[in-house]
């Protein structure tokens, strides 16, 4: 009896001394770090959404315009529709190719409604309407937001793969989470993350 006592202390050590090394490799922080990535693609989702909302106000105003911002309107439609159809759950934060695919329809919507902005501003009773400066001023404004939560989503992914790569948070990231690097968000086109700026085109 008194020679099992030290081989079950030992044990219940050697239970003690893993459980609080666990502690320290990363058992809390990696999955609060990725909470917190998924929650900033969260917020680059809402401002993408919002951006595509402002088409509709978008493309009732340039119906008034000419036959070349009718054609460009076309193709910002079909941009419209491809970007809200292709979707990013956080399960695909960390798959390079679903990201890249949502990157190019953005992008794609995104060039599309500046070219339309820039070309129905040349229409003097367009560009002098009380709605249009309204629209106008609410997808600056959009842009800006869309920009910022690119960059805390950066951020936030740049913190947790540096999380799950840094000992001794390593350990906890292979064994236990098998967790894998998320994706950042990049412009698919130099200063396509910079909002726009529309100065003195009014």
């Amino acid at each position: 009896m008194s020679a099992s006592f030290p081989t079950s202390f030992t044990r219940s050590m050697i239970v003690v001394a893993g459980a609080a090394s666990l502690a320290g490799c990363g058992i809390n922080s990696i999955p609060t770090a990725e909470e917190q990535a998924k929650a900033k693609w969260a917020d680059v989702q809402a401002a993408f959404q919002e951006r595509a909302n402002l088409y509709d106000n978008l493309a009732a105003i340039a119906k008034g315009a000419g036959a070349n911002e009718k054609g460009i309107l076309v193709g910002v439609t079909e941009a419209r529709a491809k970007a809200t159809s292709v979707q990013v759950t956080p399960g695909d934060l960390s798959d390079p190719a679903k990201m890249k695919a949502f990157q190019d329809a953005q992008s794609q919507l995104g060039a599309g409604i500046g070219r339309l902005m820039v070309s129905v501003e040349a229409y003097p009773n367009i560009k002098s309407n009380d709605n249009y400066l309204a629209l106008q001023s609410q997808v600056e404004g959009s842009e800006n937001r869309i920009r910022v939560a690119i960059r805390d989503y950066n951020e936030a992914v740049r913190q947790y793969n540096t999380e799950i790569r840094t000992f001794p948070s390593v350990v906890g990231a292979k064994v236990i989470y098998g967790s894998k690097p998320l994706v950042p968000y990049e412009a698919v086109t130099p200063g396509a993350e910079k909002a726009p700026s529309l100065e003195g085109k009014l």
